[in-house]
């Protein structure tokens, strides 16, 4: 898949863990879970914007796009 899940470098950045992401953001550690390993169909904007909000970051620094060889 050609977009790219940066999750994990964010949290161990901001020294946090999945669980309290999870809580913070308001969705499930599965679902969590699913949308780190890149298996997620979709990405709610507005999970995303929890996601940017609770991680003070920008979209940009969650997804990145790469071409596939």
């Amino acid at each position: 898949m050609p977009i790219i899940i940066n999750l994990d470098v964010l949290l161990e950045k901001r020294n946090m863990r999945s669980n309290e992401l999870a809580e913070k953001v308001g969705i499930t550690t599965a679902n969590l879970s699913i949308l780190k390993t890149g298996k997620a169909r979709a990405v709610r904007f507005s999970t995303l914007e929890a996601l940017c909000v609770v991680l003070d970051c920008q979209p940009g620094d969650i997804l990145k796009y790469s071409e596939e060889e």
